[in-house]
């Protein structure tokens, strides 16, 4: 983190040495503000909007381990309350949903499986999966610049292998704290916003994306927790969206928005009784 003195002070040390100088020279903060918005603005462009060549398949491009709760939930289907206590004994892989889901994406946007070529070595797939984590959660690469995976299928298939390099190489949990998304959470939803985010995800999907939303309920945080959605279907009454859940690696998730109510439902979790949900899209331009 980082911070400036307040304006009047950086007025007061500016003045003296500013007399006679060209605006430019005066103005050094917010030449560097405007330059980094130039630059972020930059980064939410993606060159290659059109590189993932097929459909998402949870079967293939899925891990083959989850992110492990490291509380046990239990829900009250009268009261509707939940409690928790540690598990134990405790998990070794937890808090990691964010870095799960957006790391799938990762290797659907820039990693290219090939079964029929030999398995390689362990330094070989660190070297690959560290290439994959580094490139953008947000833009695919191009057809002809993905990191060739040698002797699997998809990401299933190669989770289920290596799974303790994949641990190890995708993310730590700290990575799932500190997202720059992170500030939505503290604005109040409203129902307007949420029809537009649900219309939104809607268009995305049919354009091929994969978006990656941040579900949760604030400020009790009786649920904080990232999806990938992979697919969508339409009725008059409301939009069903098929989700990729870390926390869940045998099975989709399903994630409903009832237009009437103009509200986002989860269906019920070993982590979750079920119910409305605030929603918002993150790895999505300079501010997510």
């Amino acid at each position: 983190m980082w911070s400036t003195p307040p304006v009047r002070e950086v007025g007061r040390q500016l003045a003296p040495a500013a007399r006679g100088r060209p605006l430019a020279a005066r103005l050094p903060v917010t030449w560097l503000l405007l330059g980094w918005c130039v630059l972020a603005a930059g980064c939410a462009t993606c060159r290659h909007s059109s590189g993932i060549a097929r459909p998402f398949d949870f079967s293939r491009d899925t891990f083959a381990y989850p992110n492990e709760l490291k509380w046990v939930y239990r829900h009250d289907p009268v009261t509707g309350r939940q409690t928790t206590e540690k598990r134990s004994p405790p998990p070794d892989y937890a808090l990691r949903c964010f870095v799960l889901a957006r790391a799938a994406r990762q290797f659907r946007f820039h990693a290219e499986f090939e079964p029929r070529r030999p398995v390689a070595d362990a330094a070989t797939y660190r070297a690959l999966i560290r290439e994959v984590v580094r490139r953008s959660p947000r833009c695919p690469s191009a057809a002809t610049d993905r990191v060739v995976i040698t002797g699997y299928s998809g990401l299933r298939d190669f989770s289920h292998a290596n799974e303790v390099l994949l641990k190890a190489e995708c993310g730590s949990a700290i990575e799932s704290y500190l997202l720059r998304s992170h500030w939505r959470m503290v604005f109040p939803f409203s129902r307007a916003s949420q029809a537009a985010t649900a219309q939104r995800l809607l268009e995305r999907l049919a354009q091929g994306h994969l978006p990656i939303v941040h579900v949760l309920r604030f400020p009790q945080l009786s649920i904080n927790h990232g999806l990938l959605l992979y697919a969508a279907a339409e009725t008059a009454s409301q939009l069903d969206f098929s989700a990729y859940d870390p926390n869940n690696e045998a099975q989709p998730v399903q994630l409903t928005y009832d237009r009437q109510t103009r509200t986002f439902l989860l269906a019920p979790t070993a982590y979750w009784g079920g119910g409305r949900v605030d929603v918002y899209e993150i790895y999505r331009g300079w501010p997510y």
